[in-house]
């Protein structure tokens, strides 16, 4: 793995640090680095692009990048390892007390750095920042998604975020504190979903607040049934498992496990079922129903199956 590509002043913590990771995204890359750069200065941040051993121009691209931004911004070039390697490695290589991670092909908008900075001076024990964030189709059209207050306990946000799907958390549109992640780290045996256990931690043992302003521009493209479909065979009910590990879910949550992984078996089932993959599907149905027996009423799913086995 090769170092840092630039030196970074040791003087003074910065408060926030930005973290890109970027895996064969050389096309977007550029856009999501010039969000940036204009922001650190005024908003005692930092800048690390960590490239995950990509395989397209993004080695190119980052030197140009680099030769324009000066010292404003460092590179990291390791070996590829997935999502969480590249997040954990950006805890280890930067110093700024809240984390923002940005995904390569979305962007910061224009002042979302000082409305962070502003925030943590309101909210200085807030240990994770939601803030809101717009979607933008491949026609370029936008949608703004909203932030709304937090349940009052940590139970209440937990159930909302896992099962009831009221809390929406996106890469780029929240910073964590530090101390976040005393609870656990990304998990790398997970190649896709690897954020949950870490906002589920976060709302489980830390205080958390809301920005409503727009932090990041999120751009929708589609996903690879195929991809999708590898991640699933190989992560199946393994992030159930990390979700609730006894250091990142207290003993008073352990109660949404069986629940959430219901939910999860009905997600797989969704996507073998999409991929035409059905007795893996139909696997995952019955597991569902072993967890949770109500399932059975959700007529979304309950359809779906039915019509797998009038294929067959």
């Amino acid at each position: 793995m090769a170092g840092p590509q630039t030196q970074q002043d040791d003087c003074e913590q910065p408060l926030i640090s930005v973290v890109i990771p970027a895996y064969n995204y050389a096309h977007t890359l550029p856009r999501a680095v010039r969000s940036v750069l204009p922001q650190l200065q005024a908003s005692a941040a930092e800048l690390l692009v960590i490239d995950d051993g990509s395989t397209d121009d993004t080695r190119a691209v980052l030197e140009s990048l680099l030769a324009e931004a000066g010292k404003t911004m460092r590179v990291i070039y390791k070996e590829n390892g997935g999502p969480a390697s590249v997040r954990n490695l950006g805890i280890a290589q930067t110093r700024g007390r809240y984390l923002l991670f940005l995904d390569a092909d979305d962007e910061l908008v224009p002042d979302a750095l000082q409305q962070l900075v502003a925030h943590i001076g309101r909210y200085p024990d807030a240990r994770m920042i939601i803030g809101e964030h717009c979607s933008v189709s491949a026609d370029g059209r936008q949608r703004r998604h909203p932030v709304h207050p937090l349940p009052e306990t940590a139970y209440a946000r937990v159930r909302a975020y896992l099962l009831d799907k009221t809390i929406a958390l996106s890469n780029g549109a929240c910073a964590m504190h530090r101390d976040v992640f005393a609870a656990g780290n990304y998990p790398e045996a997970l190649r896709s979903s690897e954020d949950i256990p870490v906002f589920a931690q976060a709302l489980a043992r830390y205080p958390c607040s809301v920005l409503n302003r727009p932090l990041a521009l999120i751009h929708k493209h589609d996903t690879s049934l195929r991809h999708s479909l590898i991640h699933a065979r190989t992560a199946q009910l393994r992030l159930v498992d990390e979700v609730f590990t006894e250091t990142r879910m207290p003993a008073s949550m352990q109660v949404f496990k069986r629940p959430f992984a219901a939910q999860r078996c009905l997600s797989l089932f969704r996507t073998f079922q999409s991929a035409g993959a059905l007795n893996e599907a139909r696997y995952f149905y019955r597991e569902a129903l072993r967890y949770d027996w109500k399932v059975i009423f959700n007529w979304s799913y309950t359809r779906k199956l039915l019509r797998s086995i009038w294929r067959v």
